[in-house]
This record gives C-alpha cells, sequence and structure tokens, in this order.
C-alpha cells in the first residue's frame, strides 16, 4: 500500500509532513496512513501536470486510447487486490467493491473508444458566406483538477479521469481523505500502463487544505467534484475568482413513487436496493417512498419482513448484504437522524439502531420509518445512510407533487405496471436521472447528474468527456483578395 503523493510520475512525501489514519470502519483500527499534501504539494502536482499537458494534449485519440485500454487492463489483473483494499477502507461488501473495479475497467476501455473517434471528427459548417470555410474544434480544456468521493471511491476516480484522459486534459486528483487508498493505487496503475509523467497526479489531503489549493491554483482550467451540496457552493464560490469551469455532482434525496398495480415481492426488492445499497450512501439513494395508500399494509408488511432478513456485517465476510457506515463521523450524522425521526414522532418500522452482535464498527441496522410528514428532517435532508422514509399517497398527482416538493433533483423512480403511467409520471418528475420499473442503474454511456441543488454539469458517456473539452471556431478567408474595407 502507498503512502506516498503520486506527482510527475514519481512518488514522494508531503513537504509538510504531515500524515492522515486511514481508518478500518469494521474494526475502527487504523491500518495505514497517507501524506496531507500541502499548497507546495499541489503546487509541484499542478506544474508537473501543465508540463506534461504541453504534449499530452496535443496527441492523438488514438495515442491516448493505447493507454486508457492498457490502465483498464492493469485494472483487471489487479482486481482482487484493488477489491480487498477498497472493502477494508470504505466497507462496502466485498462483492461490491468487486463489481466497481469490474465497472472502472469497462469505463476506461469506453473513453478509449471515444478518443479515437476524436481524429478526424472536427466539423465544418455550412454557412451563408461562400468565401469562408469555418470549422468547430474541440479541444482538451489543459490541467483539470478532480475531487472525488468516499462513497464510490474507485469508480468516481474513474468516472472523472477516463474521461478527462481521453479529452486530452492532464490531471490532479484530489481523492477523499476518508477513502484514499485505492486511489493512490493508480499511481502504480498509471505506471504500469506506461502513462506519460505528469498526465495524473494524486495528491491526498484534506479538502480545507489540498482540496482548496487546487481550487484556488491559477493553472488548473476547470475543477470536477462530486460531494456534498454544502462544499459545492463553496468550490463555486472560489473558482469564481478565476472564472474556472466547474462541474458539480452534489448531493440527493430521491423520490421512489411505487403504485397499487405493482408486484408487491419485486417493487420491494427495488425498494431496498434504492435504499439500502453501499449502505444508503450513494448520491442517488431513494430514501423518499411514496406508497400508494392503497397496497400500503401489505407492501410494508414485506418489506419489514425482507428488510430484517439482511445480513449486516464486515464487508470481507461472504454473507455480508451490507457493510458498515464509512467513519464515525458519518455513523453520528446517521444516529443522530435516526433520533431525530423518534422524536419528530414518526413510526419506527424497523431497524434504528445497532445490529446485534456488532460491538465495533461503524455499523447501523437498515432503517425504515412510516408516517412521515413532509416537514421532518428525515424526509427533507440527505442523510446518506440506510433511512428509508415512507409517506403514503392517494392520487397520482399528489404523489408527483410530493416527490417535486424538494430542493434535490439528482435521481428518482417509478414503479407502476401501467407502461402510460410510467411514461406521464417520469416526465413530470425533476430529476436528471429516471428510473422506469426499476432504481439505481447505472449506465456508463449514458449522461449522468441532476437539477437544483443536486449539481450542474454531466459525467459518463461522451457527455462525461465533452465535459472537458472547450469548442472552439476556425474560420478561414478563402478568397485571394482581402476584404478591402478601406478602398476608396
Amino acid at each position: 500500500m502507498r503512502d506516498e503523493l503520486f506527482i510527475d510520475g514519481d512518488w514522494r512525501a508531503s513537504a509538510g509532513g504531515g500524515t492522515l489514519d486511514c481508518i478500518d470502519p469494521a474494526t475502527e483500527e487504523v491500518f495505514a496512513r497517507v501524506p496531507a499534501a500541502t499548497a507546495a504539494d499541489v503546487d509541484a502536482a499542478v506544474t508537473a501536470a501543465a508540463r506534461a499537458f504541453r504534449t499530452w494534449g496535443v496527441t492523438t485519440g488514438a495515442e491516448r486510447a493505447k493507454h486508457l485500454r492498457a490502465i483498464a487492463a492493469e485494472l483487471r489483473k489487479r482486481r482482487d487486490e484493488l477489491g480487498a483494499l477498497e472493502t477494508r477502507d470504505n466497507g462496502k461488501p466485498l462483492v461490491e467493491a468487486l463489481y466497481d473495479v469490474d465497472t472502472a475497467a469497462n469505463i476506461f476501455d469506453m473513453y478509449a473508444g471515444l478518443a479515437e473517434q476524436l481524429d478526424g471528427a472536427d466539423e465544418e459548417l455550412s454557412t451563408s458566406a461562400a468565401y469562408l470555410k469555418v470549422v468547430v474544434r474541440k479541444s482538451p480544456l489543459g490541467v483539470v483538477g478532480l475531487i472525488t468521493p468516499w462513497n464510490f471511491p474507485i469508480e468516481q476516480f474513474t468516472w472523472k479521469v477516463s474521461a478527462a484522459l481521453a479529452a486530452g486534459c492532464a490531471c490532479v486528483v484530489k481523492p477523499s481523505e476518508v477513502t484514499p487508498m485505492t486511489s493512490l493505487m493508480f499511481g502504480e496503475i498509471a505506471n504500469a500502463a506506461g502513462l506519460p509523467a505528469g498526465v495524473l497526479n494524486i495528491v491526498t489531503g484534506t479538502g480545507a487544505e489540498t482540496g482548496q489549493a487546487l481550487v484556488e491554483h491559477p493553472a488548473v482550467a476547470k475543477i470536477s467534484f462530486t460531494g456534498s451540496t454544502a462544499t459545492g457552493r463553496k468550490i463555486m464560490a472560489s473558482a469564481a475568482a478565476d472564472l474556472k469551469k466547474v462541474s458539480l455532482e452534489l448531493g440527493g434525496k430521491s423520490p421512489i413513487l411505487v403504485f397499487d398495480d405493482v408486484d408487491i415481492a419485486r417493487a420491494v426488492e427495488w425498494v431496498m436496493f434504492g435504499a439500502f445499497v453501499n449502505q444508503g450512501q450513494v448520491c442517488t439513494s431513494t430514501s423518499r417512498l411514496l406508497l400508494s395508500a392503497a397496497i400500503k399494509k401489505p407492501f410494508l408488511d414485506e418489506l419489514k419482513a425482507r428488510t430484517e432478513e439482511l445480513v449486516v456485517g464486515p464487508g470481507a465476510a461472504p454473507a455480508s448484504q451490507m457493510g458498515p457506515l464509512v467513519s464515525k463521523a458519518q455513523y453520528d450524522k446517521v444516529m443522530g437522524y435516526i433520533e431525530a425521526g423518534r422524536r419528530a414522532g414518526a413510526t419506527l418500522l424497523t431497524g434504528g439502531d445497532r445490529p446485534e452482535g456488532l460491538n465495533a464498527g461503524y455499523f447501523v441496522a437498515p432503517t425504515v420509518f412510516t408516517d412521515v410528514t413532509p416537514d421532518m428532517s428525515i424526509w427533507r435532508e440527505e442523510i446518506f445512510g440506510p433511512v428509508l422514509s415512507v409517506m403514503a399517497f392517494e392520487t397520482e398527482d399528489e404523489a408527483v407533487a410530493l416527490a417535486n416538493d424538494s430542493e434535490y433533483g439528482l435521481g428518482a423512480a417509478v414503479l407502476t405496471g401501467d407502461a402510460a403511467r410510467s411514461d406521464r409520471v417520469a416526465a413530470q418528475l425533476q430529476a436528471g436521472i429516471i428510473w422506469q420499473d426499476c432504481n439505481q442503474i447505472v449506465v456508463m454511456e449514458a449522461p449522468w447528474g441532476g437539477l437544483k441543488k443536486s449539481g450542474m454539469g454531466r459525467e459518463l458517456g461522451r457527455w462525461g468527456m465533452e465535459a472537458f473539452q472547450e469548442t472552439r471556431q476556425f474560420t478561414r478567408w478563402l478568397p485571394d483578395s482581402g476584404l478591402g474595407w478601406y478602398a476608396k
């Protein structure tokens, strides 16, 4: 396991000598330490990236694609090692961590193909001026700062880095200080894949010091950030000084609407998946269940029974379906919301405490509240833990109104046996990602991002690569004669 910063293709200690503890959330034990990068370290990384960009930014898409595919091959080669380390650092079940590694490799391959399509992709416009040749060209932005979250460390690193590299940018990545370990391994992977020095740099540290230095660096052309809405606001404010481009994938409080014509057993599974996968630590987590009053009792009976069957335990244990929360701070936050739900008068259907037999680690039993009202914090605020709030509705219009009554607009899901109603309701939901008759499915070729206070910009697919490109116009004068504007 690496314990140095990855800058300009090499490993080095932090200029300040500071370190951060990496804590196993299943045991609460420190298992590693990583450097706390200073502003000087960030400057060194940005300088290296700027130098590398002068060459990387003008390579062909085909050449960049070779490196991206080599990274994908390295990810597959190190699959077991990366998965085990992700589980230890983040807490998620090993099967989910291995899935994340597989997805990361596939995304690098996808962006390799998109990079190849950039060659010869200039668009010549048809204009009213026959004496001009006008070409539109996509060009890489330059040095980009990428700030990744702790809930999907491998996947989120990949979403940003693969798209930026495909576009021709050079990267400085600041992973979450809570889960930095697998991100640092990408330094080894980059070198093994033959990525030119300086094209990818990785600086671990706190958001207040390392992240802020990256956002404020004048040579950084863009910041791509995934995390909380509160931090996103601060990044926007800081980036404004240099008019930096910003992409923000922020908080969510996503609804799932369940109508009375569903297959209850199937719908319960989608509801549970949306609320409890990755311990509920998902930006799009559908933690607001809007349930048709006509099926409230049988649905909740089934939901309670199946939720109580979920196996909670260390992520490395093969039987575990849910692991611990990522940190003590997150555990305290989630338990605080559960207590707030009790105090507000919501009915605790199941969960609400630490599972029996798990005396160490940041474990929270999957929790369901019913009789929730729209003013309760558990309904309105992002909890980022395994807490599902349920509200019944009578009519379709009421369900849509309750779903849209949120400052967030990242994801939403509709479960119904009526295809026409599914389309009708989905079209009215104020969210960037809408699932119909499913939930939490990520399609790497499709755009990912939110509306309202869930952020701006899109990741994945061609939209993810375009987020790291500038659109430029090239206009050529064709006649042999000049314009003659001063002729008498």
